[in-house]
């Protein structure tokens, strides 16, 4: 019994696995790196896109606690503090957030709010603004 188990170790280990070579591993990592870098400038405008959602979800927030504001004060206010809007620790102070949210102007009639990237998204040097009203018109002003 046990010859016929030492046999079948013998027998197994002279099977050779095949594997790959250095070389061979070196070929796939420099294909998936090309097909990334074709990739990638395509893929760039989506980013964009997405993270500019969060500006409009910002400023939508901020004309609602405006609205509210308006009509417990009959004004628009110039400070977020006093609607109650808190701005979210941005990514350039190891937070999250890719904008900044600011009042531009209000008084008793209307008022602009605006949103600004504090990342170049694109890397094109331009940076992505929004822009909100007491209309509730939410436009882009500058894309990134």
């Amino acid at each position: 019994m046990k010859s016929g188990l030492i046999n079948s170790f013998k027998k197994a280990s002279n099977y050779k696995v095949k594997g790959m070579t250095l070389i061979e591993l070196l070929l796939v990592l420099a294909l998936i790196g090309i097909l990334l870098s074709m990739a990638v400038p395509k893929l760039m405008p989506l980013i964009g896109k997405t993270k500019s959602l969060e500006a409009q979800m910002q400023l939508k927030h901020v004309l609602n606690l405006q609205k509210n504001y308006f009509y417990i004060n009959s004004k628009y206010s110039n400070s977020l503090d006093d609607i109650g809007f808190e701005q979210s620790k941005l990514v350039t102070q190891d937070g999250k957030a890719n904008y900044k949210i600011e009042i531009i102007e209000a008084n008793n009639k209307s008022f602009v709010a605006k949103a600004v990237s504090v990342t170049d998204f694109d890397q094109d040097g331009q940076m992505n603004v929004w822009q909100v009203n007491q209309e509730e018109e939410i436009k882009e002003l500058t894309k990134d």
